[in-house]
């Protein structure tokens, strides 16, 4: 009896249909970071360089500050002292990730704090300025892009729903939005920013964020399948709210719609830019322990 080798074992014709290559979540943020990026020189070019956008907004500071104590809703951030908030921020990031053993956890978290507000005021400082339109009002006669109070507040949600343990995280994004929003809404009524200012530091913050986040992903193991949908939105989304809003502004006529409109936009496009970051945002691993735990699951 002549014995042969049997040949190799085969999976059934149907198991390769189930095996798909992961997504890369990377790619996602790397094409989310240049989204917000470029909605962030679109809302600059389109707001702050030409006549039209700079006329309607300033018209809306104008009314903003003929406004008075019409805005009480928007006193507090007035009495709000942005230098004690952010230290306590700091500290409760500290604690917070003292409490989980999480310390490195912390300092990427720190880091997404300070990153873009360092960057929001050397872009305000040294790189763009406002051309001059004879106006004296206030705030209308000075470089007030991207504002400085919502990248702050953005730049706190971030950092607070880095550091909290990640199945809240998009709970935190999303209820941390409407605080973000209610910032946005009120540095307008106060007179203190445009609505393009407000959109600018929501952006600017968003695109730090993926661009730190993107870094991460990918010193991780990742999927290698571009996902083209998630791509494009990343891509278009942010630029689509900063369109909308500039032609929305645009429609309003008299001083005091301009007004209402842009407050409503700025609360709006903050919710909106939140949004848009939570997407590819809320499923990346920022601790490194959290990381080696899953690495090792997978074996």
């Amino acid at each position: 009896m002549i014995f042969s080798e049997a040949p190799p074992a085969t999976p059934p014709a149907g198991r390769h249909a189930l095996v798909t290559r992961a997504t890369s979540r990377t790619a996602v943020l790397a094409a989310s970071a240049a989204g917000f990026a470029f909605a962030f020189v679109a809302a600059y070019l389109l707001f702050v360089r030409t006549e039209a956008g700079r006329g309607v907004e300033n018209g809306v500071v104008r009314s903003a500050q003929s406004a008075g104590n019409a805005v009480d809703w928007a006193a507090p951030l007035r009495e709000t002292d942005l230098v004690v908030v952010l230290g306590a921020v700091a500290v409760l990031l500290v604690v917070i990730a003292a409490a989980r053993r999480r310390i490195a956890l912390g300092v990427t978290a720190l880091l997404l704090l300070a990153a873009p507000l360092v960057v929001a005021q050397l872009l305000k400082l040294y790189v763009l300025d406002r051309p001059s339109t004879g106006d004296r009002f206030g705030v209308a006669s000075h470089n007030s892009f991207p504002s400085g109070h919502v990248s702050a507040a953005m730049a706190v949600l971030v950092a607070l729903a880095i550091v909290l343990p990640r199945r809240y995280r998009l709970q935190a994004l999303v209820a941390g939005g409407i605080g973000v929003a209610w910032v946005s809404a009120a540095a307008v009524a106060l007179g203190w920013h445009r609505l393009s200012d407000t959109v600018g530091g929501c952006l600017l913050v968003a695109a730090v964020t993926c661009a730190g986040a993107a870094v991460v992903s990918a010193r991780r193991p990742d999927g290698d399948r571009v996902p083209p949908g998630p791509v494009l939105c990343g891509l278009l989304a942010p630029t689509a709210v900063v369109l909308a809003g500039f032609l929305i502004l645009g429609t309003a006529t008299s001083g005091a719609a301009q007004f209402v409109a842009a407050m409503v936009l700025a609360a709006l496009s903050a919710m909106a830019v939140v949004l848009l970051l939570t997407g590819p945002l809320r499923r990346v691993t920022f601790d490194p322990a959290e990381g080696r735990v899953r690495r090792l699951r997978r074996r």
